[in-house]
């Protein structure tokens, strides 16, 4: 297989499942869970799926023509393994068309990769295939997502007030019609609302509060309790347009500490430094460093890749968001220019062992301008 920069009058091959692969089913429309492939040219786009889903994709997609591996079988016959016999009709369509070379993305399987370098397809790797169509969304896409944003945040503050107005036991548990509420029970009752919205949570869920919250992506375990935060971070799924919310807030049963206060005080601030930068023209490292500057500025220190007792800076500032939760680019160190139309999350954070932890969490869209935010709901710690 040779490697090259890439040539992008070249036809483009993604393949995979559907299901599994949001590049591929941008363009297949259908989240199919068998193998499937997309060819595109500059003049013809084809599907090719299997013959039982053949119709489903005639109607969804924009593809030119529709073609099943029963179309495409090579002289050796097709495999009776599904991804195999794919893999064999797409080296065969590109045989038939005489496409000497063709550009692939970074999912491609090697199955396929494999197939097509035996038909004496030269394989071109492009680095920004599949990437930055996504990275600009559609305003469908963005409907779609401030549609997922929407429900999020309604989840959110039903979990929050939730947990905001729970009772408290002698030792300082919180208890929820009678039962003590944990991390896996708040995760669980969140679920059940989501599904109640044909949403699906196939990333699970963090209701995370001190020690367990110093790791910021621990989902959390164990028993709540009054004066100590809880950072909720929601991320769900359109089972429909399979567009994903995302939001984090931070709740505290009770009364704050003054260190609490101070770190989401920090964190806010670090969320709007980080907003102001977010522009066409900056690049997300500079999205980064003002929410890190701001921290620092705070008083906290950065302590990324360990642990710590006391409140620390563990993480970047955001990523992009569309059909995964989390999509290139990051908001961090190295990352690159902002386009317009991109849509990101934006989540400075603060955690440590002893204290806890503070996260807020917004989705926002490049604009020409300021960035539009996706969110409504407050930042505040009280949510009674």
């Amino acid at each position: 297989m040779s490697f090259r920069m890439p040539d992008v009058s070249l036809p483009a091959i993604f393949a995979g499942i559907p299901l599994k692969n949001p590049s591929l089913f941008r363009r297949i429309c259908v989240p199919i869970g068998d193998p499937a492939a997309w060819i595109e040219t500059p003049d013809r786009r084809v599907a090719l799926v299997r013959d039982i889903e053949m119709d489903r994709v005639r109607g969804s997609s924009n593809a030119d023509r529709v073609v099943c591996p029963a179309d495409y079988e090579p002289a050796d016959k097709l495999d009776a393994d599904r991804e195999t016999a794919t893999a064999q009709a797409v080296a065969e369509y590109c045989r038939r068309e005489n496409l000497a070379a063709v550009r692939v993305d970074r999912t491609l399987p090697f199955v396929f990769a494999w197939h097509l370098q035996q038909a004496g397809i030269e394989l071109t790797y492009d680095s920004d295939l599949g990437v930055l169509d996504r990275r600009q969304k559609t305003e469908q896409e963005i409907a779609w997502l401030a549609e997922a944003q929407a429900v999020t945040e309604t989840v959110m503050q039903f979990m929050c007030e939730t947990i905001a107005r729970s009772t408290v036991a002698a030792d300082g548990t919180l208890v929820h019609d009678g039962e003590t509420l944990t991390s896996e029970r708040a995760r669980a009752m969140a679920a059940a609302e989501f599904l109640r919205r044909d949403y699906s949570m196939s990333h699970g869920a963090i209701v995370a509060t001190a020690p367990d919250v110093a790791d910021c992506h621990h989902a959390g375990a164990g028993a709540l309790r009054t004066g100590v935060p809880v950072i909720v971070d929601l991320f769900p799924m359109n089972n429909q347009t399979r567009y994903w919310g995302d939001c984090t807030r931070t709740v505290v049963h009770g009364q704050p500490t003054e260190t609490v206060q101070k770190m989401h005080a920090a964190v806010v601030a670090a969320k709007t430094a980080a907003v102001k930068q977010l522009r066409v023209g900056q690049t997300a490292e500079s999205v980064h460093l003002a929410a890190d500057q701001a921290l620092l500025d705070a008083g906290f220190e950065s302590s990324r890749g360990t642990v710590s007792d006391q409140p620390t800076i563990q993480h970047g500032t955001g990523h992009g968001i569309g059909l995964d939760v989390h999509e290139p680019i990051l908001l961090d160190i190295g990352g690159g220019p902002v386009l317009e139309r991109e849509v990101f999350t934006v989540e400075p954070g603060l955690y440590g062992r002893d204290v806890g932890g503070v996260r807020v969490e917004d989705m926002l869209v490049v604009r020409d301008g300021d960035a539009q935010s996706l969110n409504q709901l407050h930042e505040g710690l009280d949510w009674t």
